[in-house]
């Protein structure tokens, strides 16, 4: 039983990684419209935004 538990959540998070990443492009394109605008607050929150989702793509690469 332990076994197939730990396989589900395997399987749940290799299904978030594709989520992630769509999560990383948008923030990529706020981040490209920021510098366009040159907002400098909305550049820190999106690079900001992005070094979490980067973070959370490794941990679940990891796995």
């Amino acid at each position: 039983m332990k076994y197939i538990l730990e396989e589900v959540r395997r399987q749940e998070e290799k299904e978030k990684i594709p989520v992630v990443r769509m999560e990383i492009d948008y923030e990529l394109l706020t981040l490209y419209d920021a510098l366009q605008e040159q907002d400098s607050v909305q550049i820190i929150k999106s690079k900001e935004r992005l070094k979490q989702l980067r973070m959370k793509l490794l941990e679940l690469q990891k796995k």
